[in-house]
Parts: C-alpha cells; structure tokens; sequence
C-alpha cells in the first residue's frame, strides 16, 4: 500500500448558525480519481439534500460537545462556536487533527480581523465576499495555501500593488476628488476661452 502524497485535506469547510441555517458551506472532492485503497469515496456528498443532512446531523452532535475535536461520519471534524455561527474543518479519516486545527484557528481569527471582532450571523452575510475572498485564501480546492491570520488579512483587504502603481499620489478621498474636478472644470474653462 502506497502512502497518501496528494495536497488534498479539508473535505469540506462550513460556516452554520447555531439554529441550523447554512451561511456557507464549500465541499470539496480529490482532484484525482479515488482508488480501491482510499477510505473515503471521491465526494461523500454529491447532492444538497445529503450535504443538508450531514450538517444537521453535525450541529446537534457539537450542540453538545465540549471539544474542538471529534469524528463525525467516518470524517476527522474540527470546529470553533463563534457567538451564533459554527466553524466547521471537515477532513478525511486519515488527515492531521492538528493541522486542521490551525485552519480553523486561522479561519476565526480571519474573521475576527476582518468583521472588527464582530463574527457573528448578520454580519457575516453582511460582509459575504470578504468572507469567501478569505476561505479562498485558507483553503483552494481541498489544499491548504495559507494559516497566517495577517497574511490572508493583507491579502483580502487591500489591492495588489503592482496594479496600482501609476496611481501614486493621488488623492482618491471625496475632497481629492472635488479638487480634481474643480481643476479639471477650470483647465476647461481656460481652454474654451483661448479657443474663442
């Protein structure tokens, strides 16, 4: 039996309200085609209906639990309550407790940045695509790019600099911008009355 090489971790990363209301949910299946030796099958939860049912069955068994750390259908499930939402890890039978732990520490303390330590309910649908720019940056596709809090934050919150260097300088605040506009009304003005 060969060992495990593959990237691929988290099967699935959930965000729930404690009234079990889905706010987000991204599962995720190997790249590559599962073999016989593989325990868990390309993706356990094709359907919604499935997915759906595994989440109930998930919050009313962490409702009650008092780790962070449990086996929930033959997955490794690591979570954090985080005043009325769950964060949820999801990984294979055979996967790092410990390294989904410090994904779904990064995902909270993401979070946590990010919403002003705010992370609850309202405003995290409020703030939908923050939310989603920073899971895209924790975890892509089952694999695990990023644990660093900050790192992601830098990321998500601000642009890119190289694509804004011809843009040093200037001004982009509301009063910039009515200097801009009355220079740009007078330069104008100036210009109609040479012409004329």
């Amino acid at each position: 039996m060969s060992p495990n090489l593959s990237l691929f971790s988290v099967n699935a990363l959930l965000i729930l309200s404690v009234d079990g209301g889905r706010i987000l949910a991204k599962y995720y299946h190997p790249p590559h085609s599962a073999s016989s030796q593989t325990r868990t099958p390309e993706n356990p939860y094709p359907t919604v209906k499935e997915q759906k049912a595994f989440e109930k069955g998930l919050l009313e068994k962490t409702a009650k639990s008092t780790a962070d750390i449990i086996l929930y259908d033959n997955h490794v499930v690591v979570f954090k309550a985080e005043s009325d939402v769950m964060l949820y890890i999801v990984g294979g039978m055979d996967e790092n407790e410990m390294m989904l732990y410090h994904v779904v520490l990064a995902l909270r303390d993401t979070l946590q940045i990010l919403l002003k330590n705010s992370t609850d309910k309202r405003t995290i649908i409020e703030n939908y695509d923050l939310v989603s720019l920073a899971i895209e940056e924790i975890v892509d596709d089952g694999v695990i790019l990023e644990t660093d809090a900050a790192a992601i934050v830098s990321r998500v919150s601000k642009p890119p600099q190289h694509e804004i260097a011809g843009v040093k300088g200037i001004d982009l605040s509301e009063q910039g911008l009515l200097n801009a506009w009355e220079f740009g009304k007078k330069q104008l003005q100036d210009r109609l009355r040479q012409g004329l």
